[in-house]
């Protein structure tokens, strides 16, 4: 049962009237377009106005394009829907979620970084307020895992460290700001990601921790968010023996589904234990840790039964509307069902306002609204964070700060991925910091990866390689991305070349960009830095960081020396 005057809805008489006359004079095709939010590709006029009438879809989300474009997609979708839609992003790391011009903030880590709450508040503020320039509405955020498992490829940066209260007080400060601009929150990823050191965009994943160790980690953030009012959860591929086992003994160890298909974790743990009253909706289900649970054409009802009421993303839309219709006419998805899943669907757009701003013609702010988007203020909102998020790990050969006086001649070697691959929010130009790097004074060269030094690798020695350089930089880029078995420095396979095994005779120190645990592969290098977020706003305040232009100020939300021997020498 769906309690509409209670949190987090909270709807008034008329509201509630409106979500029940609306229910009431749907037909059963409408209410299965509810529960799907596609994802968009198109964002042609005429490709919009025939997909949404169509599949007359409960929501839609675009990857991210520029602002213009987005603006006028959105204005299509609103104007051609007979029910205002949910418009989603992943407003993770700032307006970029959205709007390829938008402001890359930083990355979650990264705010932590700072250990200053106001951070988070303004991550979620400047993503909200572009967001809702161009008439998003629903926001994939704040991620609220823990990165307990420091090898985990998915979660890291994207997390707000590792620390419980934390993950806590920095995802409340983003919800507020996002809230703040009027964009709904999607808390994820139920029931907690970072503990499995795997994907689940390549596999059904395992939160492994006990019932006790749950409640006091992933229950404590899950019950805090639930209070501080998030209108929907996101439900991940994720298995939960221990809570699964505790709420259906019964249940065998070959049974033991992902949260996003499993009724012990939606409506036993979520929804009867934490009381959640809003909307739950399923992470991508493209994603194979949901096709290789059971075969999607079951996996579609057993979700929605399961008690998830939005299915995100589809593999063949047709096929997908399909399994509902068939498993609605077959009595496998109640009637009754599939109105609750609407119903709550409904209560949310009438929560956020949507059927008023409907009425008003106000769905989509006015042209000027763009102006916002990646303007000189959030810019600079950004820089100040990312200045005081950088953090100097160690310094144990006190190489800092670095001077063309001392070492004039820099090498950098430049450390990411050579294919290309996952979804990621940004990007950091080599360029910027070489560029820095030589306004400072520096002779730079760069390690060449296209045109491998043979002569160098096989035959020069420690004498050979000083009299070209006098310092080497590390940059590691390797950003935080989907579909991706591993985060880990990925040497040249030829003789490891660019690996720094002349560390203990020429200064070395290693910049990471993103993943803040490349010491586990790197631990003799002996100065080490985080940066957190790989864009050029990072690279830029980095070097004056280096030759001592501005302090380190960032404190590191996790163990960035991974629990290892001889990391931190």
């Amino acid at each position: 049962m769906v309690r509409l005057t209670e949190k987090p809805f909270f709807l008034t008489d008329y509201q509630i009237s409106w979500v029940e006359n609306t229910l009431s004079e749907m037909t059963v095709e409408e209410k299965i377009g509810q529960v799907f939010c596609p994802i968009a590709g198109n964002p042609d006029d005429q490709a919009l106005t025939e997909f949404v009438h169509k599949y007359q879809p409960g929501g839609m989300m675009f990857r991210p394009m520029p602002a213009k474009t987005i603006r006028q997609a959105h204005g299509v979708l609103q104007n051609e829907s007979k029910i205002p839609l949910l418009l989603a992003a992943n407003l993770e790391a700032g307006g970029n979620g959205i709007c390829s011009d938008g402001t890359y903030y930083g990355r979650p880590m990264g705010v932590a970084a700072t250990a200053d709450e106001q951070e988070a508040y303004q991550l979620g503020f400047v993503s909200g307020r572009e967001a809702q320039a161009v008439g998003c509405n629903w926001a994939f955020s704040p991620i609220v895992d823990i990165d307990m498992n420091f090898k985990n490829p998915i979660t890291n940066v994207r997390t707000f460290g590792s620390d419980v209260d934390q993950v806590i007080d920095f995802s409340r400060q983003q919800m507020k700001g996002l809230h703040e601009n009027g964009i709904a929150t999607a808390v994820k990823h139920f029931p907690g990601d970072g503990v499995d050191e795997r994907d689940q965009h390549l596999v059904s994943t395992v939160n492994s921790l006990s019932v006790p160790e749950w409640d006091e980690s992933y229950g404590k953030v899950y019950q805090a968010m639930i209070e501080e009012g998030a209108l929907s959860v996101m439900i991940g591929h994720i298995l939960q023996p221990a809570y699964s086992k505790a709420l259906n003994p019964a249940l065998e160890d070959k049974d033991i589904l992902p949260a996003s298909l499993s009724t012990e974790l939606v409506n036993g743990l979520l929804r009867e234990r934490l009381g959640f009253n809003g909307v739950a909706v399923t992470d991508a289900t493209p994603m194979i840790g949901y096709n290789a649970a059971m075969s999607r054409k079951k996996a579609i009802p057993t979700t929605i039964n399961a008690g998830c009421d939005m299915i995100l993303f589809n593999k063949n839309i047709d096929e997908d509307y399909q399994a509902m219709r068939d498993a609605v006419s077959s009595g496998e998805i109640s009637l009754e069902r599939l109105d609750e899943a609407v119903t709550r669907i409904l209560a949310m757009k009438a929560s956020m306002g949507l059927v008023d701003k409907q009425k008003a013609n106000s769905l989509i702010p006015t042209p000027e609204a763009l102006d916002i988007v990646g303007c000189p203020e959030h810019l600079e909102l950004a820089r100040k964070s990312a200045d005081k998020a950088i953090t100097l790990v160690k310094d144990t050969q006190n190489l800092l700060p670095i001077s063309p006086e001392k070492t004039p001649r820099v090498r950098v070697y430049m450390l990411e991925d050579r294919l290309s691959g996952g979804f990621k929010d940004g990007g950091a130009s080599e360029g910027s910091f070489i560029e820095k790097l030589s306004e400072a004074g520096f002779s730079v060269e760069t390690f060449k990866y296209e045109q491998l030094n043979f002569h160098e690798i096989f035959e020069e020695g420690v004498d050979d390689l000083k009299a070209k350089v006098d310092l080497v930089i590390y940059v590691a880029n390797y950003d935080t991305a989907s579909n991706q078995t591993t985060r880990r420095i990925d040497w040249v396979r030829l003789m490891a070349a660019d690996a720094p095994w002349f560390v203990q005779d020429i200064p070395t120190l290693f910049v990471s960009l993103a993943n803040p645990y490349h010491l586990f592969d790197a631990p003799m290098i002996k100065t080490y830095i985080n940066g957190y977020s790989a864009n050029d706003t990072v690279n830029e305040i980095l070097v004056e960081k280096l030759i001592g232009k501005s302090e380190f100020q960032g404190k590191s939300p996790v163990d960035p020396f991974c629990g290892v021997w001889g990391t931190n020498l």
